[in-house]
Order: C-alpha cells, then sequence, then structure tokens
C-alpha cells in the first residue's frame, strides 16, 4: 500500500522517540480498495501530551486525546473505553498499551485494521472487505449500545461502499432501533447528508426504513409507505419517493435537488381523498412544503438549506404547456422560486418524471420551458442598457419631453449594439449633441435602421436559444 512522504514522516517521528504508530481505520480500508483515502488517521501509544512535544505546533481540543497537526491530519492515542450509560459517550476513556486493545473498540471490522509495515487484523476486516460485508467487531449489541449512531453508519458504509449488512449485525440494528432516539439530531443530519449524497442513495434510505431506523429519523416518510395513489402513478407514495432520489442520485444532483426529490410528494398522505383509482391529493405541494420544513428544521438544517428546499417542494408542481403558458407566468415562477433556484426546480421535476415511470425525464415541454426561462430571465435589448438616459439627453439638447427624446436614444442603442465599447457616457454625449442638429426626418430615418438592426439582434440571439434547447 502506498503511503505519501508526509504522512510516512510522521509515522517515522513517532517511531524515532521509540513509539508505535498504524494507520487505522478508513485510510487503510480505502487503500486497500485501491481508493485514494479522504483523511489519514494515525493510532500511537503515546499520549497527547508525549504527541504534543513531538508535534509542537499541534493542538488537541477533545476528550478522547487525538491531537490534530496543522495539515489537518489526526493522531490518537490508543484507548480503551467503559460503559455507554448514553449512548452516545464513553462514561470513562483509558489510553491503551496495544494497537489490538484499540481496535476492539471500533464499530465494524473493515474498520478495525490497523497498517504500518503490515496488517494488523485480528477481526479478520480483510476479509470482510473481499466479501463486500459490513459487520459489526465482537457483538453487535455491544457496539451498537456504545454509540447507537452506529446503526445509521452501517447503512452509511452499505450504501457509500456498495457493501450488505451481516445478518447477525442487522438484527441488532433491528431490535435496538430506538436506541437512536438518543442520539443529537445533529449527528443524526450529518449521517443522513452522506446517505443521501451517496451514489446508491435511495437503498440508503430503503435499508433505513427495513431496519426500522427511518421513523426515528423521519417518520413522515414512512408515513408514506403502503399508501396508494391514482390512475395516474403506478408506483406508490414511498416507492416514487424513493425512485426520484434514485433519479437524482444517478445525475449526481445537488444536496438540495436529492431532498426536495424524495420530499416532493410528502404531503401526499395526509392530503388524499378518496381511495383507489379516483383518488385526489389537492394541496399536496403546500402541506408537503410545511412537512418539509419541519423534517428539516427538527434535523438542525441550516436556515439557507431549509429555505432552498422548501422552496422546490412546494413549486415543483408548476403547471406548464407550451401552448397555453406565457412569459408572464414564467417570469412570475422565476421570482417565486428565486433565479438562482430555477435549475434547482428543472431538476426536481425531472426526478418526478421519472420516479413516475415516465421513460423520458426531459419531454419537449420541459426543454421549452427551459427555453422560455432563459428568455425571459435575460436582459431585455432597450435603451436601459445605455450609459445615458432620457433626462440627460434632455439637459444637453435643452429641450422638453417629446418624440424627438426617444428617437436620440433608438439611434444610440444601435451605435452601442453595433460596438459595445460605445457604450461610454463621454462618447454618447457627443453623439447626442451632433444629434440634436439633424432634422426629425434624418432623425426618424436613423431611428428605424437602429431598430431593424435591434429586431436582427433578438431574432439571432432567440434563435440561438431556440436551438440549444432543440425547440421551435
Amino acid at each position: 500500500m502506498k503511503i505519501p512522504k508526509e504522512i510516512k514522516e510522521i509515522i517515522d517521528k513517532l517511531e524515532k522517540k521509540n513509539f508505535q504508530a498504524f494507520l487505522v481505520g478508513g485510510c487503510v480500508r480505502d487503500m486497500m480498495q485501491d481508493k485514494k483515502p479522504k483523511d489519514w488517521d494515525i493510532a500511537t501509544n503515546a499520549n497527547p501530551e508525549e504527541i504534543s512535544k513531538i508535534f509542537p505546533k499541534s493542538f488537541s481540543n477533545n476528550d478522547f486525546g487525538t491531537v490534530t497537526l496543522p495539515n489537518g491530519i489526526e493522531i490518537t492515542p490508543f484507548r480503551t473505553e467503559e460503559k455507554y450509560t448514553d449512548k452516545r459517550h464513553p462514561d470513562k476513556v483509558e489510553w491503551a498499551k496495544t494497537i489490538e486493545q484499540d481496535l476492539s473498540r471500533r464499530d465494524f471490522t473493515v474498520n478495525a485494521i490497523a497498517f504500518n509495515k503490515d496488517l494488523i487484523d485480528p477481526y479478520n476486516g480483510s476479509d470482510d472487505l473481499e466479501k463486500k460485508i459490513i459487520k459489526a467487531v465482537g457483538k453487535a449489541e455491544d457496539r451498537f449500545s456504545e454509540d447507537a449512531l452506529r446503526m445509521m453508519r452501517a447503512v452509511r458504509f452499505a450504501a457509500v461502499l456498495d457493501f450488505k449488512i451481516e445478518d447477525k449485525t442487522k438484527k441488532a440494528i433491528k431490535k435496538n432501533a430506538s436506541w437512536l432516539q438518543a442520539i443529537s439530531k445533529e449527528r443524526i443530519r450529518d449521517e443522513l447528508i452522506k446517505i443521501i449524497m451517496s451514489e446508491r442513495a435511495s437503498e440508503g434510505i430503503e435499508l433505513l426504513r427495513e431496519l426500522g431506523l427511518l421513523k426515528y429519523i423521519i417518520p413522515e416518510l414512512e408515513e408514506s409507505y403502503g399508501v396508494k395513489q391514482n390512475k395516474h402513478h403506478i408506483y406508490g407514495c414511498y416507492e416514487h419517493a424513493i425512485l426520484s432520489l434514485k433519479y437524482a442520485a444517478k445525475k449526481d444532483f445537488n444536496l438540495y435537488v436529492r431532498l426536495a426529490s424524495l420530499f416532493h410528494d410528502i404531503g401526499k398522505p395526509r392530503s388524499k381523498r378518496g381511495q383507489g383509482a379516483n383518488a385526489t391529493f389537492y394541496g399536496h405541494e403546500v402541506i408537503g412544503a410545511k412537512m418539509t420544513s419541519q423534517i428539516m428544521n427538527r434535523l438542525r438544517f441550516s436556515k439557507k438549506d431549509i429555505e432552498k428546499v422548501v422552496k422546490l417542494v412546494r413549486f415543483h408542481l408548476f403547471y406548464y404547456n407550451v401552448d397555453e403558458v406565457t412569459e408572464s407566468s414564467v417570469r412570475r415562477l422565476v421570482r417565486k422560486v428565486g433565479p438562482e433556484s430555477v435549475e434547482e426546480l428543472l431538476a426536481v421535476r425531472m426526478a418526478d418524471r421519472i420516479g413516475s415511470g415516465c421513460p423520458k425525464a426531459e419531454p419537449y415541454k420541459l426543454r421549452h420551458l427551459k427555453y422560455i426561462i432563459e428568455k425571459v430571465s435575460k436582459d431585455p435589448i432597450s435603451v436601459k442598457m445605455l450609459k445615458i438616459n432620457g433626462k440627460r439627453v434632455m439637459d444637453i439638447l435643452k429641450i422638453k419631453p417629446g418624440p424627438k427624446i426617444g428617437l436620440v436614444l433608438d439611434i444610440l442603442l444601435g451605435y452601442v449594439l453595433a460596438d459595445p465599447k460605445k457604450n461610454n457616457r463621454s462618447f454618447l454625449e457627443k453623439e447626442v449633441k451632433k444629434l440634436g442638429k439633424l432634422s426629425g426626418k434624418e432623425l426618424d430615418s436613423l431611428a428605424d435602421k437602429s431598430k431593424k438592426e435591434r429586431d436582427k439582434i433578438v431574432f439571432k440571439e432567440d434563435k440561438m436559444t431556440k436551438d440549444k434547447y432543440w425547440v421551435t
């Protein structure tokens, strides 16, 4: 396994002071899978004070003795932990003497492997890596009792690594899922984000449900399980949400789009009226937006994140038919959602469409909507673009309001469209003085020529935008 030079140097410094030092956890797992580690963690039999002496620019600010170097690499003393009364924190932490003792407290076998010149693998984690299995170290129930969040971590590793959870570990999670209630919402949120941002996000959410964890994280989503829709839908509410998320993950959409894809129909069970093929869900987007806000507030998401996702859920049901919707209604939609969120809203709509069983995510009318959105979002070509206004024209020519001012501005716009560099106040004021000496007929002729040039540019830009989205 290839270890970067800077990591080797850290290990060498510890060993020169007669301490043991090993790479541990995720970085070893990643290297064994031929992946580039995101983080490097080192375990040693040196205590925090001894580590700090060897690395004087380091700092330590936690109860586990972890010392962080300026480059972000963490060095932690071998340690053992006793009894977790609150299912979150050890009642007592003690420094261990051997790497084997340290590995015995870790969560899963694939994370309980250490490496220096040789592998230290007391729980056969390398075998489980090869078999693609997530298995608790020792007795699974003991590991989850120590930190109940490990149950979510099992799901996260299964989703991220595309592994299966070993049967005994699964049974322990199902039996003790309620322990998750002891964990802070912030820690649950962070694990949930990692699951949702994985390539197999939908499988991760389904595994949370299957293991009985989802009802302690997003009970509102659990509500939709088994709720059928109507004649317009081939999937039930829960399955549709999962398939929408699956598409969002496949397209590598951002967190906002993935959350909105999962939550966009979360209000349907509470808005359902009637049964069978003719059931209705009127107002589910409004109810769903409120529920999304409650879910994300409960999980301690930031205000910005909540506002973003709530808007996407609230307006995901926007109506659009090529021959019926006006440019002004599209402008209103853009204003409500925010120009910066329009692409995300369209992404949610695509995920919704695929999650409904449609073969194409982007039919003609959705491409046409993208064209209209881009069209109405552009600043129109008008005299407002000029670095001079009607009042200034009147001041220069010493005239009162009248049609002459509009003609002068139209002519100036023609100059600027032909050469954007001319859009500076000094040039424009000089041209105003020249134009002021022309007759009304001459101004009309120049203004008409300018308008024709502007129409050509507008037509050309519109054609380019249409071609971009393959619309006519």
